[in-house]
């Protein structure tokens, strides 16, 4: 007996509904589907279909048998040869597959796999804006200390710091919806693009071999169709897709990472369940594990990036099947690490905390630091030169942060060493005058949080059933 293999994407972190549309069985069902609705359209234009044949098609469709299927591609070594045979014992009839050849089907119905995976991607994406935008509104006000090049910068706000992540996920829902629109399907071609077996079945009808393709796209649901295309639909749109995966996931790996290090100063956390363990010899430890989940999915997807970025623009004449074994790892594997992404962001969101008293201490030992720029420019309005003021400050602000590190002083008493340097020209109230405005003085950080929110509420209510959408439970 040889032990099965898992696809721990699929297993630990995918949910049902996306598990189903990659499923070796769901793929099975689908081409079945497609099989029928291309002979019933050969049918409603002309080609003789005898009575029942498509009712006994239809009637064993959901009799998938995966095991027997691999038996017959051990011998014809061509897996959809061995499918057509599998389902025409099953029916009794040998109908389907009538003017098409491989790629008629698989192309098709692995495309009509990635649009309705976009469509999941999309609903949850939204789901996870509008958990972006409750987050941003909740910490609106919240002063803290922003960081550039993870150094005390400025005073931003916590509610400006989360949108600023959602913004760069709302910037991919937008490419995403934009693919959605536009995802082309290969359309029922034959084996070099030219339609010529489905016109001979037409007796040389290329306009109704034309409305037989119209007749399947429907059945796909997607709207457009590639036109001059050869056996293979052009694999830079694989890129495409794994590219705008990427695209929605980076804005929550920022944000992930950015949660992590605030957790590893306490002054966030992104929940800790009731019996979770941190560390499994450090009792104390509440790891940001999400976080990380986050991150490493993040990484996955770009791997799968090079991979389609490997077959893009790689194609001989109208087609070869090289692509094949990276196409059956990358399509269904990037779209499964997707979902494990996203359904662990919105659990994120959903539980995340941000301890305002920690922020606050914090924003508290920094802000005579993050003033300066505030300091230096009232040094100038006072009459001081910029660039003797610049230095001026930063000798002090050097000093003052060297003696903190050091142990010699227990407070930032910038501001104090600033008032007694004659170079500023600037007296201790103005000083304090600036402290106490410098706090709550977030330029026009509230005011961007309310225009992200404003743009993720428009997206919700074009797609309000995918904005209530919750995320299952995770390990």
């Amino acid at each position: 007996m040889t032990d099965a293999i898992s696809n721990v994407l699929a297993e630990r972190y995918a949910t049902p509904a996306m598990r189903a549309l990659w499923s070796g069985e769901g793929k099975v069902k689908l081409e079945r589907d497609y099989w029928i609705a291309v002979l019933k359209g050969q049918r409603d234009l002309g080609i003789p279909v005898p009575d029942g044949v498509i009712e006994s098609y239809e009637k064993v469709k959901d009799q998938v048998n995966l095991a027997s299927i691999m038996e017959r591609e051990r011998v014809t070594r061509h897996d959809v040869k061995a499918r057509i045979e599998e389902f025409c014992d099953l029916a009794g009839h040998e109908h389907i597959h009538k003017g098409m050849t491989s790629r008629d089907l698989t192309e098709n119905v692995e495309q009509l796999q990635v649009f309705r995976a976009l469509l999941e991607v999309r609903k949850k994406s939204i789901a996870a804006l509008s958990g972006f935008a409750k987050r941003a509104a909740q910490c609106r006000d919240i002063p803290m200390t922003a960081r550039t090049h993870n150094v005390a910068a400025q005073v931003t706000t916590v509610g400006k710091r989360i949108a600023m992540f959602g913004e760069e996920m709302l910037l991919g829902v937008e490419a995403l919806n934009a693919l959605i629109a536009s995802y082309p399907a290969r359309g029922l071609k034959g084996a070099v693009g030219t339609r010529l077996d489905q016109i001979t079945l037409f007796n040389g009808d290329s306009a109704k071999a034309r409305a037989l393709e119209d007749r399947i796209l429907h059945h796909l649901g997607i709207n457009a169709s590639l036109d001059a295309v050869g056996q293979v639909y052009p694999r830079s749109l694989d890129m495409q897709v794994v590219s705008t995966l990427t695209h929605v996931a980076s804005g929550a790996g920022s944000f992930a990472k950015t949660l992590r290090l605030m957790a590893g100063h306490e002054l966030a956390s992104e929940g800790f369940a009731k019996g979770q363990v941190g560390s499994s010899a450090m009792p104390h430890k509440m790891n940001s594990r999400s976080c990380e989940r986050i991150n490493g999915f993040h990484v996955i997807l770009k791997g799968y990036l090079a991979m389609a970025a490997g077959l893009a623009g790689d194609q001989w004449n109208e087609g070869d099947v090289s692509c094949s074994v990276v196409r059956r790892v990358m399509l269904p594997d990037a779209f499964l690490a997707m979902d494990g992404l996203l359904e662990t962001l919105l659990t994120v969101l959903n539980q995340m905390e941000v301890f305002e008293a920690v922020v606050e201490q914090e924003l508290m030992r920094y802000l005579p630091f993050l003033l300066t720029t505030t300091v230096l420019m009232e040094a100038v309005k006072a009459g001081a030169g910029r660039e003797a003021a610049h230095e001026a400050i930063k000798e002090h602000a050097v000093a003052v942060a060297r003696d903190m590190r050091t142990g010699k002083v227990s407070h930032n008493d910038l501001l104090a060493r600033l008032a007694a340097d004659d170079r500023l020209g600037l007296k201790a109230d103005a000083l304090d005058a600036i402290m106490a405005q410098g706090k709550a003085n977030s330029g026009d950080a509230p005011q961007q949080v309310d225009h992200f929110v404003f743009r993720v509420c428009e997206l919700v209510a074009k797609h309000p059933e995918a904005a209530a959408y919750e995320p299952g439970s995770i390990l």
